[in-house]
């Protein structure tokens, strides 16, 4: 009962995880185009265009990072401390940006400045969250139960790498919901820049790709060896394919396709990456079950778990229906 309360709780974290890639990943990357919107109507067009979900999104984030501390206590108490700098980082860029996002409206004798800061705070925050990713990817030094690597060892060829990637990443689909959400000049200019970002993610995708199997033993083994060499013979191919039609779709058809191509790109991602670590929270280093809480606080936290997951994807489902048409500079029509 134990093995099967870990691998639940391993479940609910990835669902979080990829639920806050998907909906806070675009609103993040209207974030990092927008000052390459025009000033007036395509800003207040673009902003408009998340308004109403945005801050909800991050409801995610906090569900994973909690269920993170509550489940497997351990892993927690190790990672924090390897990528301190990172996550605070991303913090302050989210909170930033949430102030930008809110004083851009009220104060609009310096809206500029608000509009640079809510650029930049978005900038910060993907950027972050990709090193965080490449850092944990590349492995973690541990002794005993403690982190026992120094202050800037999240600082790598491989992290920079996985934050540029990110940061391309959530641009497309910042502008591929702008497509899928708005008419006129500002879907153009979304078309425009998805285009250029498509090649860049696809590029980004294999880059990390080819690095990751030398990153660990484990790694290269997971993907050269049998069942997952079937695997690396069949993904590449997908992924091609879908950055093929993806590119295709930006220029024409239903306005609501690129963005479905571009969340089949993340999915693939994310399945590569769980691939990857599959059973460990840190590469071999830490498993899941070794980093476990006791069963009794997993099957505590289970229950309200399960009261509270559906009340969040029922209010976050009532939202994005009620907000469900396409959006101009004064809003929804």
């Amino acid at each position: 009962m134990q093995s099967e309360l870990t691998v639940i709780w391993a479940g609910i974290i990835v669902f979080a995880v990829a639920m806050y890639v998907v909906m806070d990943g675009f609103d993040l990357g209207i974030g990092i185009l927008f000052t390459r919107f025009r000033v007036g109507t395509e800003r207040n067009t673009a902003m408009n265009a998340i308004a109403p979900v945005w801050d909800g999104n991050e409801t995610w984030l906090v569900l994973g990072g909690g269920g993170l501390m509550a489940a497997f206590p351990l892993a927690y108490a190790i990672i924090l401390p390897a990528l301190y700098a990172p996550m605070i980082a991303m913090l302050l860029g989210l909170v930033f940006r949430g102030v930008a996002f809110e004083f851009r409206w009220r104060d609009p004798n310096h809206r500029a400045r608000w509009d640079a800061g809510f650029c930049i705070g978005s900038i910060v925050a993907t950027f972050a969250q990709g090193i965080t990713l490449g850092a944990l990817l590349q492995g973690i030094k541990i002794s005993g139960r403690a982190y026992a690597g120094g202050y800037w060892d999240w600082i790598t060829p491989f992290s920079l790498l996985t934050g540029v990637s990110l940061v391309a990443g959530y641009a497309l689909l910042g502008a591929c919901w702008l497509i899928w959400k708005t008419s006129g000049q500002v879907q153009e200019e979304a078309r425009r820049f998805a285009k250029t970002l498509t090649s860049a993610l696809l590029a980004a995708i294999a880059a990390v790709s080819v690095y990751t199997p030398f990153l660990n033993v484990k790694y290269y083994d997971t993907w050269f060896t049998w069942p997952g060499v079937c695997a690396l013979g069949v993904m590449p191919v997908v992924v091609a394919g879908i950055g093929l039609l993806l590119y295709r779709r930006i220029g024409k058809g239903r306005d609501f396709a690129p963005f479905a191509l571009t969340l089949g790109l993340f999915g693939l991602s994310l399945l590569g990456l769980a691939i990857s670590m599959w059973p460990d929270l840190i590469p071999s280093r830490l498993s899941i079950w070794n980093a476990a809480a006791p069963r009794s606080s997993q099957l505590f936290m289970l229950v309200g778990a399960c009261a509270l997951m559906p009340l969040i994807l029922g209010y976050t489902a009532w939202s994005y229906w009620v907000f469900r048409g396409k959006v101009s500079e004064t809003g929804y029509h």
